[in-house]
């Protein structure tokens, strides 16, 4: 049952002012949280956790690539379980599950993070879910 047709002007609008929120957390996260963590984590060794136009550029398609991801998953999510809270929350931790825990456990894992910052970050990942869901299904549902 398609409760709302894929348009995909539609969806690149959504996309475009998701995004808005989603970079708007993760500079956020990363400078106040992430960045001083993983400098001392790595005893604040020249060029780690380093921010120029080049990493720049990658963490904007990585922002729009995760976005992208959120407003699919939201879409899929409307059109199983309607425009309603509980599609939010589910589709919020469906994504926040395979983009965030997902990367946050592999660096932990692969040492180049500590387990210690995963209960700060993690949770503050699926609070930016969360809200990008909110945001994406208001817009949705002027599609509707």
């Amino acid at each position: 049952m398609i409760v709302q047709p894929f348009r995909i002007k539609a969806i690149v609008r959504v996309i475009l002012w998701t995004s808005i929120w989603i970079n708007i957390s993760e500079v956020f996260r990363y400078f106040s949280i992430v960045r001083p963590n993983i400098q001392r984590f790595f005893n604040h060794q020249e060029g780690i956790a380093a921010m120029d136009w080049i990493i720049f550029s990658i963490w904007g398609v990585w922002d729009m690539l995760l976005t992208t991801m959120v407003v699919l998953t939201c879409w899929l999510f409307i059109n199983i379980l309607g425009n309603n809270r509980k599609s939010i929350v589910l589709a919020a931790t469906f994504s926040w599950s395979f983009l965030f825990v997902l990367f946050w456990i592999a660096c932990a894992n692969m040492g180049l993070s500590h387990w210690d910052i995963l209960v700060i970050v993690l949770p503050l990942c699926w609070l930016e879910m969360v809200i990008a869901c909110f945001i994406a299904f208001k817009i949705f549902n002027k599609y509707q």
